[in-house]
């Protein structure tokens, strides 16, 4: 249900209530007093929805306005803290009566809207604006026909929104209003025209005199935010004590839409955000450029705080700052030059030849039975049919007789290690045993050999076994050497070989 059909609803139930309070004060003979005549409502109007526009507290501020306006003052003129200052006070509540307006702007355009269509269903989705509706509401009336010649709407309307209006025009389906229905639109569009005025008044005061207050500050983003900035914060003592990352945040809208997509909300975004200086640059961009503006404005409000570079310049070096981040935001990522490959090095490498080097190649080289592993012969099917097992396999070892069985390791000539002569020479002088001792010092003893020994004879015998085996070592260098000869040989005639008696008697 329209607003308008809200209205006219409590209309038809006030109506019929107070019909019914005088029937019942007749039945009982009653006449109502002039008082309670007063209070039974009547028609809603305009300035019954509107009703900023005649308050007191508007006419107070424009009227203080004025007054502080016809006296300028230089920041020169500002002592003490900038809070206590009456012309601080007025600027801030200018700039809430600002917002006040905007929402009252609102009300009347949705109020007028819900009049006018009846007559153009169609224009609230062509013209978007709460003004420039109004004023084509106006404008119109019920003659939808000339508006492609209209030229009166050229000078808040484009060329291409005229078009569609004169096409949409000439197709809506809407009904003509009669005549307390366009008062009420053209009073809703002088009351629009007049909001805007007053906003419009407001807006330059506080441009004016926030260069008075802080000009470093505005230098940056502009009267109308830093007097926002400076209402939210509480002062400009206590925007000078915030850090950065809460300047930024200042403003922000907490919307709780449970079941609404969120896609739409801009989280984490204040005052500043909306600055012209951020929304200049494209909207990926946006939040990072709103984080370094914050930054600069924590020191520009500081600077203002102490009342220091009263023709802010320091504000206009900062922003300076700022518009060199931003083209180096903004400009593009440099492009690679293509540049052609190197010409290929085909000069001739140094080789090294000779039998030294044709000897390292056969003893690193690869051997057959590992050439044949991992091969696979084409048209025999392997163990492994389906080739789900994708490890080292044997290959073609054991086919042809490469590899086929178990044998001893074959020492190859060419693969042999190669040792000089000179540890030849020394190993083999470790393994001669010169009169049983080696050359590398005394043998160890086994661990099984022991100095007791049981004889048939004795019976408990000590002995040393480490002199046993040096006397085994000695017999065995004497009699068993490969180079010793002969020890000693025994002359015998040959009568002892002679025939001798069984007994041994001769």
């Amino acid at each position: 249900m329209s607003l308008a059909d809200e209205l006219l609803a409590d209309l038809e139930d006030d109506e019929e209530m107070a019909e019914e309070v005088k029937e019942e004060l007749e039945e009982m003979d009653i006449k109502p007093s002039k008082l309670e005549l007063e209070m039974v409502p009547s028609t809603h109007t305009i300035h019954d929805v509107a009703r900023l526009i005649n308050s007191d507290r508007l006419r107070s501020v424009m009227t203080r306005m004025d007054e502080f306006a016809e006296k300028p003052r230089k920041p020169q003129d500002l002592i003490g803290v900038v809070e206590a200052d009456p012309e601080y006070l007025l600027i801030v509540e200018a700039n809430n009566l600002a917002a006040d307006i905007d929402h009252e702007m609102n009300t009347v355009h949705k109020y007028a809207r819900d009049v006018y269509t009846k007559r153009f269903p169609e224009l609230e989705s062509l013209v978007v604006q709460p003004l420039e509706y109004l004023m084509t509401a106006k404008e119109l009336k019920n003659e939808l026909e000339n508006v492609k010649n209209n030229e009166t709407l050229l000078q808040y309307l484009t060329q291409a929104t005229i078009m569609v209006v004169s096409v949409t025009a000439s197709t809506t389906q809407g009904k003509p209003l009669n005549k307390e229905e366009l008062d009420i639109v053209e009073s809703a569009c002088d009351m629009a025209i007049e909001l805007a005025e007053t906003k419009r008044k407001i807006f330059e005061y506080v441009e004016s005199r926030m260069a008075f207050i802080a000009p470093n500050l505005s230098a940056i983003i502009g009267a109308n935010i830093a007097a926002k900035l400076l209402g939210a914060a509480g002062g400009l003592t206590n925007l000078s004590k915030m850090p950065a990352n809460n300047i930024s945040l200042l403003g922000q809208q907490k919307k709780v839409s449970t079941g609404f997509s969120t896609a739409t909300q801009l989280p984490h975004t204040g005052f500043i955000y909306y600055s012209q200086i951020v929304q200049d640059v494209p909207p990926d961009l946006r939040r990072k450029v709103a984080r370094l503006v914050g930054t600069k404005c924590t020191l520009a409000a500081r600077v203002d705080s102490f009342h220091q570079s009263t023709d802010g310049h320091v504000g206009l070096e900062y922003k300076e700052e700022l518009e060199k981040k931003v083209d180096k935001l903004v400009e593009p990522p440099p492009v690679k030059n293509i540049r052609a490959l190197k010409a290929p090095m085909d000069a001739p490498k140094k080789k090294r030849g000779g039998r030294r080097v044709r000897q390292m190649k056969e003893r690193y080289a690869v051997t057959e039975l590992r050439k044949q592993a991992n091969r696979m012969t084409f048209g025999e099917l392997e163990d492994d049919s389906y080739q789900s097992d994708l490890g080292a396999t044997r290959g073609n070892i054991g086919k042809g007789g490469i590899g086929g069985g178990i044998r001893m390791a074959q020492v190859d000539e060419r693969t042999k290690v190669r040792i000089s002569q000179t540890l030849k020479k020394n190993l083999q002088k470790q393994q001669a045993v010169w009169g049983g001792m080696s050359s590398i010092g005394r043998k160890h003893t086994s661990g099984t050999a022991s100095s007791v020994a049981f004889t048939p004879v004795q019976g408990l015998e000590i002995v040393n076994p480490v002199a046993m085996e040096k006397k085994v070592a000695e017999a065995n260098a004497k009699y068993f050497s490969a180079t010793s000869g002969f020890r000693s040989v025994k002359k015998m005639d040959a009568s002892y070989f002679s025939a001798k008696p069984l007994d041994g008697k001769s």
